[in-house]
C-alpha cells in the first residue's frame, strides 16, 4: 500500500462532494483510504452515505440538539485527534467550510500531517456572510498543504492570500462528478408525491433556504416572494424542501402552510434531489452546492443571498443575485417566468464549475505529491 488518506467530513452536502473522490481513492491500489465522519448533521449525512455506499471507518457522532458552533467545534477537534493519533495518515482531506473542516485541518496541523482541501479559495470577503463559512474556509487555507481550487477565480483568491502557485491545484469541482451518477430520465421519486406532481404541464420551481444568516426576516421575505409568484402565476407549482431546523420550519410554515400549489417538504435525498431539481423549470436557493450543480442541468438559478462566494456562476451568467428582499426575488423569478429569451440565456450558459473529472483529477495530484506518480495534473479549464 502506497500512502493513507483519510478523508473526514461531517454534513450533507461535504459527503455529496467528498463521495465521488472517496470512490477514486478506494478504487486506486495506491491509496489507503480511510472515512472519518463527525456527523455533525446526522439524518442528512447517514442519506449520503446510503447511496454511495460509503462505510466510514471512524463515525465520531458529535450531533447534539441546539449545538452550538463552538460545540460542534470543540467535539470534532478531540474526536479527529483521537482517530488521527491511532491511525497516522499521510494526508488529511476536508471539504469546504464548515466547522468540521476546520476542525480536521487543525488537528492535521497540530500533528504535522499534511492537509489537502477540497474546494478550496472561495471567499465573498466578508466575514459574516456566509458565517462561519468564510472564516472556516479561510483559516483552513492558512494550514493546507494541497489546495483543490475549482476554477481560476478561487486560485486567484488563494495567490491573493500567498499561497505558493505550486500547491494549488484547479481542478473543477466535484459535484459535477456526483451529477453523472444521480440524473435518470426515467427516475421515480421515492418521495410517492413528488410522483404526483405534473412536471409537463405545470412549471415547478425548486426552493431551498436555510443558512445561518438567512434566518428571521430574510426567510420571511423569501417566502413572501413564493406566496406572491403562485398568487399570480396559475401554472407554477413550489417544491421547497424545508431544512429540519426548527427556526426555519417555523418561519417557513407561519407564512406558506396551506398555500394552494405550495408543497412543504422534508429535506429529500439527493438523487430524489437531483431529479427533482433536472425536471424543474426554475430553481431559488441559499445553497452553495446547488449553484454549482444546477447550471450543468440546463436551469436557471436565483441566489437567495447578498453576497456570494461563486461568482463565476453570475460571471457566466448561470447565476442570478436576487439578495433577500421580497420585491426584487418576485421581480427577477416573474422575469424568467414571462421573457423566454431571457430564461434561454441563463439556461443555456456554460457552467463554469465542473466537467466530471475532478475527483481523478485530485487522485493523481495526491499521487504526484507523494511520489507514486509523475503523470502531470491537468488543469481544469473554466
Amino acid at each position: 500500500m502506497g500512502i493513507k488518506v483519510m478523508s473526514i467530513f461531517g454534513t450533507r452536502p461535504e459527503a455529496i462532494k467528498m463521495a465521488p473522490l472517496v470512490k477514486a481513492l478506494e478504487a486506486d491500489n495506491q491509496i489507503q483510504s480511510i472515512v472519518c465522519v463527525t456527523a455533525q448533521h446526522r439524518e442528512m449525512l447517514d442519506q449520503v452515505l446510503r447511496i454511495f455506499d460509503i462505510k466510514p471507518d471512524y463515525d465520531l457522532n458529535i450531533m447534539a440538539p441546539q449545538q452550538t458552533l463552538a460545540h460542534i467545534t470543540t467535539k470534532a477537534i478531540n474526536g479527529i485527534e483521537e482517530v488521527v493519533q491511532v491511525e497516522k495518515p499521510d494526508l488529511i482531506l476536508v471539504h469546504g467550510d464548515t466547522s468540521t473542516t476546520f476542525a480536521g485541518a487543525l488537528v492535521g496541523f497540530y500533528n504535522k500531517i499534511k492537509v489537502g482541501h477540497v474546494e478550496a479559495g472561495l471567499r465573498t470577503f466578508d466575514k459574516y456572510q456566509p458565517f462561519p463559512e468564510e472564516i472556516n474556509r479561510t483559516l483552513t487555507t492558512k494550514v493546507a498543504d494541497m489546495h483543490f481550487a475549482p476554477t481560476s477565480l478561487s486560485e486567484d483568491n488563494l495567490l491573493r492570500d500567498g499561497i505558493a502557485k505550486d500547491s494549488i491545484y484547479v481542478v473543477g469541482n466535484t459535484v459535477i462528478d456526483v451529477l453523472a451518477t444521480t440524473i435518470d430520465n426515467d427516475y421515480k421519486f421515492v418521495y410517492q408525491p413528488l410522483n404526483e406532481i405534473d412536471f409537463v404541464n405545470k412549471r415547478v420551481i425548486t426552493v431551498t433556504a436555510h443558512r445561518r444568516e438567512n434566518l428571521g426576516e430574510p426567510l420571511e421575505n423569501i417566502c413572501f416572494a413564493i406566496k406572491k409568484l403562485v398568487e399570480e402565476f396559475d401554472d407554477i407549482e413550489i417544491v421547497y424542501a424545508v431544512h429540519k431546523n426548527p427556526v426555519v420550519m417555523d418561519t417557513v410554515n407561519k407564512v406558506l402552510n396551506n398555500t394552494s400549489r405550495v408543497h412543504l417538504i422534508d429535506p429529500l435525498d439527493l438523487q430524489d434531489m437531483h431529479n427533482l431539481m433536472n425536471r424543474s423549470y426554475l430553481v431559488l436557493t441559499d445553497s452553495g452546492g446547488i449553484q454549482e450543480e444546477v447550471p450543468s442541468l440546463g436551469k436557471p438559478v436565483l441566489v437567495l443571498r447578498n453576497v456570494t462566494e461563486r461568482p463565476e456562476g453570475v460571471q457566466a451568467g448561470t447565476l442570478k443575485l436576487a439578495g433577500t428582499d421580497t420585491l426584487t426575488i418576485y421581480n427577477m423569478a416573474k422575469e424568467l417566468l414571462i421573457d423566454k429569451i431571457e430564461y434561454d440565456k441563463i439556461a443555456k450558459a456554460k457552467n463554469p464549475y465542473g466537467d466530471g473529472k475532478t475527483s481523478q483529477r485530485i487522485a493523481k495530484a495526491i499521487k504526484k505529491e507523494f511520489g507514486l506518480s509523475a503523470e502531470e495534473v491537468d488543469r481544469f479549464d473554466n
